[in-house]
């Protein structure tokens, strides 16, 4: 993938991620329930590399890809329908 972050913030409700291609996407914090736990400066915290974010701190990676796509936490259990 060739779209990075250049730069991470947040506010009350919303995590702002700053690409390389001019865009600014914002996703709810509601989607990761680490990030919406986690102080104002834990969630400054965040490595920048090509394909991802992370916080070391919380353990949380957030894919570029996942976020363009539209995806949230992937961590949770999905129940199958018995």
């Amino acid at each position: 993938m060739s779209i990075s972050a250049t730069n991470v913030s947040f506010d009350d409700y919303t995590m702002w991620v700053e690409l390389t291609d001019g865009r600014t996407i914002g996703v709810p914090l509601a989607w990761f329930p680490r990030l919406l736990q986690a102080t104002p400066a834990q969630r400054a915290r965040v490595e920048l590399s090509r394909t991802d974010l992370h916080w070391e701190e919380i353990d949380e990676d957030i894919s570029i890809a996942g976020l363009l796509a539209g995806r949230g936490d992937m961590t949770k259990k999905v129940e199958s329908a018995a």
